[in-house]
């Protein structure tokens, strides 16, 4: 199968409850944008596009073989920031473009081609990635968010909850998996460019309320989501100091898969 051809956009934005400044944080002396920016030119991004509406984000990028797109403060979520990215950079409707969030500085680069590999190997608008669950502490932690998919490798639901939900084996017992695959979400969506516009015109629904999941938005509305697994760990992401901690240690140790 060819190589996809891709543009990676990175939503960042410079407030964050749990770790304010979080773009700009240093790992190993680089502002953690930076090291997720590389990631994505790793990967063989035909671009890419760091959308920001804050002046020091951009000034961190300087000299980095990327794109900055100033965007508008008032965006609700990063989705809405990269469709006004869209429309500032004349992207085509037909477009892959890979979101890769701004906290993933160990993003693997196979993981964000595989991605886009995924949504150019069919007619969904949107795709994104999952890996099985190998613990049952994982497959009940309302942190980790679990799928299921058709038979066709299109997402059927999206849940904070243990789902498929073995009800024989979990009434007896919770503290292995049981049978059966079970599929952990990996945070990174690829979508067309003219999907992307049309999403975040999409009113919110009410499982996305429910669940405190977007991507269940384009569930309810009738629209289908490519499910691939990914071909490599996608490392965890950095949301706290003590994440930001972890990241230096290894970083510093030199485990940047």
């Amino acid at each position: 199968m060819p190589e996809p051809d891709f543009i990676v956009a990175i939503p960042a934005r410079f407030g964050a409850s749990r770790l304010p400044g979080k773009p700009l944080r240093l790992i190993a002396g680089t502002p953690m944008v930076v090291h997720v920016a590389r990631r994505a030119l790793a990967a063989g991004a035909r671009e890419v596009v760091v959308a920001t509406d804050d002046a020091r984000i951009a000034e961190a990028l300087r000299g980095e073989a990327l794109t900055v797109c100033m965007t508008r403060a008032d965006h609700a979520s990063g989705t809405d920031r990269l469709a006004e990215c869209a429309d500032q950079l004349g992207w085509a409707d037909d477009t892959i473009v890979v979101n890769l969030q701004g906290d993933e500085p160990f993003a693997p680069p196979e993981g964000i081609r595989a991605v886009a590999g995924v949504l150019a190997a069919g007619t969904a608008g949107m795709a994104t990635l999952a890996a099985p669950i190998e613990d049952a502490e994982t497959l009940f932690d309302p942190n980790a968010v679990k799928l299921v998919r058709d038979r066709a490798g299109h997402a059927l639901y999206f849940s904070r909850a243990p789902i498929p939900w073995q009800r024989d084996r979990f009434a007896r017992d919770r503290t292995t998996l049981g049978q059966g695959p079970v599929l952990r979400h990996i945070g990174i969506y690829a979508y067309r460019a003219g999907f992307l516009r049309e999403f975040t015109r999409l009113a919110p629904g009410e499982l996305e309320t429910l669940e405190a999941l977007e991507q269940l938005r384009v569930l309810e509305a009738g629209h289908r989501i490519a499910v691939g697994l990914t071909p490599v760990p996608f490392p965890p992401g950095v949301d706290t100091e003590a994440d930001l901690a972890r990241a230096e240690a290894r970083f510093l140790a030199g485990k940047q898969l």
